[in-house]
């Protein structure tokens, strides 16, 4: 499979699980986290599909489109385990998270989002429900909808 089918079956993964989940979580209360705004495309889906949230962002530098930047309160830069720390002490509780964050090494990410398992656990609302490219820990892995190939994106609840 080439580079470029590669990244549009992963986009329409993301896309498709994505709208999955915001219907999965609809009868729950909680803000919206996405980890790795990079440039800004899912926040903007995020948006579109849940506009009745907050949409709380994180990541280590602010690089998006213009049309995609999250208001000034909602964006918290820097490292992730800092920022979901923080989001805990503050009692911040998500119906929602995209795990997106990444180095772009598999090794590197796929032990970058084990070591920060705990941390995104920990600001989920009880039965939230997490969407990531990586796989993650100590949550209820799900499937996810038929249209997305196993592994190609991963589901869990809180």
């Amino acid at each position: 499979m080439s580079r470029l089918d590669s990244m549009l079956r992963r986009l329409g993964a993301q896309r498709d699980g994505l709208n999955w989940a915001a219907d999965a979580i609809s009868d729950l209360l909680g803000d919206v986290l996405d980890l790795g705004l990079g440039n800004g495309r899912t926040y903007d889906h995020l948006r579109e599909i849940l506009p009745d949230r907050r949409i709380r962002v994180i990541d280590r530098a602010l690089n998006c489109h213009p049309s995609c930047i999250p208001p000034e309160a909602d964006f918290l830069q820097g490292e992730a385990e800092p920022m979901l720390t923080q989001l805990a002490r503050e009692g911040a509780q998500f119906a929602l998270a995209h795990y997106d964050l990444g180095f772009g090494v598999k090794d590197q990410d796929v032990a970058e989002a084990a070591r920060l398992s705990p941390y995104l656990a920990a600001v989920m609302a009880p039965g939230g429900m997490v969407v990531s490219g990586q796989p993650l820990v100590g949550m209820t892995q799900l499937q996810g909808p038929d249209t997305i190939a196993p592994d190609r994106y991963l589901f869990y609840r809180a």
